[in-house]
């Protein structure tokens, strides 16, 4: 048996969390979830998953489901590496549509 699963009774919650939890990093092997392996609990209804010291510091996912949850805890993650591309993106637009413009009018600069 798991040792994971060692003192856990059928129908617990914590079970069922933990089986969740296997079952979307299988389907989901190289998902941030899968590969980082966040923290989950349950607070009140909704389900959080977190890496990092807390909320503020870390890394966070929150849904009303395990699998909720983890998928909003990879978008999170992918998003936290997207800003430099986006800022790039915003910069080389301004800079070409600077460059457009003083092709079309070129006493712009």
């Amino acid at each position: 048996m798991n040792t994971i699963l060692d003192g856990y009774r059928i129908g617990d919650p914590t079970l069922a969390a933990i089986e969740e939890i296997q079952s979307y990093c299988l389907a989901h092997p190289g998902s941030p979830a899968a590969v980082r392996r966040p923290r989950v609990s349950m607070r009140g209804d909704l389900c959080v998953a977190l890496l990092g010291p807390t909320v503020e510091k870390g890394v966070v996912g929150i849904g009303p489901t395990v699998e909720a949850a983890l998928r909003a805890f990879d978008a999170q993650y992918f998003s936290l590496l997207r800003p430099a591309t986006e800022a790039t993106k915003v910069r080389d637009s301004g800079y070409r549509a600077c460059n457009r413009a003083v092709q079309i009018q070129p006493g712009l600069r």
